[in-house]
């Protein structure tokens, strides 16, 4: 029988793993201290500050010394950010095992956020909907948001099949489009106003004010990830695609299909982005999602999806994801210049890439080497 440690070793994820807990453990050892606010909670279950009297009678705000990154509000807040980009790292997985790539996923972020805002606004107490069921605003809202993102991905796929060009040019150009409409509908303003119980919803707090919501959807979608690529015979045809389309092709594989398929699924998982977006942070723009691209794909890549296509996992880019945004969130706790941040994530991205040549040119010489 194989001891523990064997079998995590060839957990096809143990390395971003120790990779995890080697960032951890560093941001704990080196970020230092923070005094944070106490807060207890009253009878009617409302938050409040704590506070102390001194001996002369004055009454202080009560703090607690923290270490910067290990307690539970940053760990929460880390998990919040993370759960926007494993989201859509989710959908841009399936898109690179098929062999494809998807530079417009921040701007159909973009675009399914302002249009689902511009509805819920409408339904919102200052629309003109506002004597609405509040149900029926919220409902018409997340159709407007993932319903558009959805039809985005499906056009972006229908042009990739129809004209046969590569996916790198097609996402590029609809990336500029997508993002033009958003600023034409919107004229380049901010949408608020949202009904009361949309955000009520995804802003539900546990504990001492840490939301949730965002993080169970990550686990959701990373869930149905899981099971469409590794249960599925649909994921499995996606592998196929990526690993050799000429094959695929004459195995019986509907090429096209598939590929429409996986565009829309990176469209529907924007889109379900986009609408946490929108319920927690209350607003949307046309800028929303300004360089999601780079994050969505080194989540991917640094998770082991490889950009020639036929490997990744679903749980490899959530855990992509999560390492991204602890370099991210380090650079701030650590008080290093944010102005390197995408320096740093960049070159991440490409050391995963040269990794991910290197892993492909070794189990190719080790099958030369058997065969002879």
């Amino acid at each position: 029988m194989p001891s523990p440690l064997r079998t995590l070793f060839r957990f096809q994820e143990s390395g971003l793993l120790f990779v995890i807990l080697a960032l951890g453990i560093l941001l704990t050892a080196f970020s230092g201290t923070v005094r944070i606010p106490l807060f207890e909670r009253d009878a009617d279950g409302n938050r409040k500050r704590v506070f102390t009297t001194s001996a002369a009678g004055e009454r202080a705000p009560a703090f607690t010394v923290k270490n910067k990154f290990l307690n539970v509000q940053n760990l929460a807040q880390l998990a919040k950010d993370t759960s926007f980009i494993a989201i859509m790292a989710v959908g841009m997985a399936v898109v690179i095992i098929s062999g494809g790539i998807d530079l417009s996923v921040g701007s159909v972020y973009a675009l399914a956020s302002v249009l689902g805002a511009l509805v819920l606004h409408r339904f919102g107490p200052e629309g003109p909907g506002a004597g609405t069921a509040p149900w029926l605003g919220v409902l018409l809202g997340v159709g407007a948001c993932v319903g558009t993102a959805a039809l985005c991905g499906l056009a972006t796929g229908g042009l990739i099949v129809a004209l046969r060009v590569h996916p790198f040019i097609i996402t590029l150009g609809g990336m500029a489009i997508l993002r033009g409409i958003a600023f034409v509908v919107t004229k380049g303003q901010s949408v608020g106003g949202f009904p009361a119980a949309f955000r009520d919803i995804v802003r539900s707090e546990i504990g001492d004010g840490l939301s949730y919501v965002p993080l169970l959807v990550m686990l959701l979608v990373l869930g149905l990830g899981w099971i469409f690529l590794s249960r599925l015979a649909a994921g499995r045809r996606v592998y196929a695609i990526g690993g050799n389309e000429l094959a695929a092709r004459f195995s019986g594989i509907r090429v096209a299909r598939v590929k429409l398929g996986v565009y829309l699924l990176s469209g529907l998982a924007a889109g379900v982005a986009a609408l946490l977006s929108l319920g927690y942070y209350g607003a949307a723009t046309s800028g929303d999602g300004q360089g999601y691209e780079l994050n969505v794909i080194a989540a991917a890549v640094v998770g082991g999806a490889s950009l020639s296509g036929g490997r990744g996992s679903a749980l490899g880019v959530v855990l992509g994801a999560l390492i991204i945004q602890m370099i991210s969130s380090g650079i701030v706790i650590l008080g290093i210049d944010q102005n390197y941040s995408q320096i740093i994530i960049g070159s991440v991205v490409i050391a995963a890439v040269v990794l991910d040549n290197v892993n492909t040119w070794l189990a190719k010489r080790r099958l030369t080497a058997k065969a002879a």
